[in-house]
């Protein structure tokens, strides 16, 4: 018997779904860490361009603060406790009752109230810019916008996003207080301290740079938590079940990224700035 004789190759199947090879998937999160820097850039450069939409900017303000400021409130006194009662106890062990009061309130208004504004922030204010830009993507509004020679940054990202900077500037104050007297309530009602050696600590450790690091804290805070929320409510993907996904992006990563801009002020401040009496 003969063998078959081959006959001509046929034509070439459609190709295949291409699968990204590891180094690319491997450099994605980079990728998006730069996309998400350079629309920073973007948005700062936006800031001083004209026109500037006031209304815009006091209508989302009003609505960031309205959804923010009870439940900062309200979440500032058990964090005031909190530190109040552990700072007490931990005193007690080393019998330094009289630094309780300073200690508590410099862990409150340096840490504990820029982190709670920022987080409300972010959890509240910023999944709503979040999802009210990616409803506009995916109905392609911001398309209809540019076509029309409309910035969408700097007309709905930018007073966005200088609200959350201003909401978090003002509520800081506010969480500041409100934990102080918190820590105060706790400490001298339950733990039987004293006011005076409470207020007395306080002067004795505090100093006004605290006050200062902890504004410039909620400041950064608020300007990452608006950009993150704006540059994935410009990015959704998949249609409405990609908004829903891009607000959860959205809220992890600023978590991931206040905590780590905390680490790092932090550590700046201790450096440039010597503690009081040293």
């Amino acid at each position: 018997m003969t063998a078959p004789i081959a006959g001509p190759p046929g034509p070439p199947g459609p190709p295949g779904p291409s699968t990204p090879s590891t180094p690319s998937r491997a450099l994605a999160p980079l990728r998006e860490t730069g996309r998400l820097f350079a629309f920073a850039a973007v948005v700062v450069r936006a800031v001083f361009r004209r026109p500037f939409q006031i209304r815009e900017l006091i209508e989302q303000f009003w609505f960031i603060a309205g959804v923010t400021i009870l439940p900062a409130a309200l979440v500032s006194i058990p964090f005031g406790a909190v530190i109040a009662l552990q700072v007490g106890s931990l005193t007690q062990q080393l019998g330094a009752q009289s630094f309780t009061g300073g200690a508590s309130v410099l862990a409150v208004i340096q840490q504990a109230s820029p982190l709670i504004v920022a987080l409300l922030i972010a959890g509240a204010g910023g999944s709503a810019i979040c999802a009210d830009l990616g409803s506009r993507k995916i109905r392609e509004e911001l398309d209809a916008m540019e076509v029309m020679g409309v910035s969408p940054v700097q007309r709905l990202v930018v007073p966005r996003v200088l609200a959350t900077m201003s909401v978090a500037v003002l509520l800081n104050g506010m969480v500041s207080v409100v934990g102080t007297l918190g820590g105060y309530f706790f400490n001298v009602i339950m733990q039987g301290g004293t006011p005076g050696a409470y207020l007395a600590s306080f002067s004795a450790l505090a100093q006004l740079p605290d006050l200062y690091v902890s504004e410039l804290k909620a400041l950064v805070f608020g300007f990452i938590a608006g950009v993150v929320a704006a540059h994935r409510g410009l990015n959704p993907r998949g249609g409405p079940k990609g908004v829903g996904d891009a607000v959860n992006q959205s809220v992890v990563i600023t978590f991931l990224l206040l905590f780590l801009v905390n680490m790092i002020m932090t550590a700046i401040y201790l450096q440039i700035v010597p503690p009081k009496g040293g």
